[in-house]
């Protein structure tokens, strides 16, 4: 009589032995580190997404606008292009705020150094890291937007022509108390449309820029109208030398 096939035993599982707690106390800071590295790649990808995507769509809106409409109820604000703006305005922003902005890629070390020199009490910052605050992070001074800042700026002077970086500077930039952009300043403060602006009208404009909410083009102080003196003598040099080239034309 034929023996029957005997059935093969299936192999024993053995239990994986429990972590102890030692374990996870030992392997937490390397865990902490991955994700903690993920999420900054993570978050470093999407910056650089909304900076490519802003180099050919108008942003919509910045943190700042928002948090002043829901304080104010209302903010004013209308994008205008680069074209529909007087050319004198630009101009006259450059001359106030940075004028070796066709020069740099980001950062005026001459500016940095002599800030350093002065103690910190001159400001050094330039038009394309006031727009990467504006645009992409918040007011305030602190540490942590400091350092994004820095991250973020030559990756838009990469990613932007200099034409761009200043049309958007034009647009958010804040001019009085809920007054963002050229082209609501101008109706505002002198009754006419963006394209119009007189040269003393820009300059006044630019010469409010660093305290909107304390300075005023309607009605100007002894030292607004000399500063707005010294940008349109200085918005006059720089189409005479040239460090207009990145933006006009």
């Amino acid at each position: 009589m034929a023996k029957a096939a005997k059935t093969p035993k299936k192999p024993i599982k053995q239990a994986k032995p429990k972590r102890s707690i030692f374990w996870w106390i030992g392997v937490m800071p390397y865990l902490a580190l991955r994700w903690g590295l993920r999420a900054v790649l993570a978050v470093a990808l999407i910056i650089l997404l909304v900076v490519v995507f802003y180099a050919f769509v108008n942003p919509p809106s910045t943190a700042y606008i928002m948090s002043e409409n829901w304080r104010l109820d209302e903010t004013r604000r209308e994008w205008r292009d680069f074209e529909t703006i007087s050319p004198h305005m630009p101009h006259a922003i450059v001359a106030a705020e940075d004028a070796n902005f066709c020069n740099h890629w980001g950062f005026d070390m001459a500016a940095i150094r002599d800030a350093l020199e002065d103690g910190g009490g001159r400001g050094a910052s330039t038009i394309s890291q006031q727009t990467v605050k504006n645009v992409f992070l918040w007011h305030g001074r602190n540490w942590t937007r400091k350092a994004l800042e820095a991250a973020i700026t030559p990756v838009m002077e990469t990613v932007w022509t200099k034409r761009r970086i200043l049309e958007v500077y034009m647009n958010v930039a804040e001019f009085d108390e809920g007054v963002f952009g050229v082209g609501a300043a101008a109706p505002w403060y002198f009754g006419v449309d963006a394209k119009d602006l007189s040269p003393r009208q820009a300059s006044l404009l630019a010469a409010i820029l660093p305290n909107p909410k304390q300075r005023s083009a309607k009605r100007p102080s002894a030292f607004v109208q000399k500063r707005a003196r010294s940008i349109a003598s200085g918005a006059a040099t720089i189409r005479a030398d040239g460090r207009n080239a990145c933006f006009d034309g």
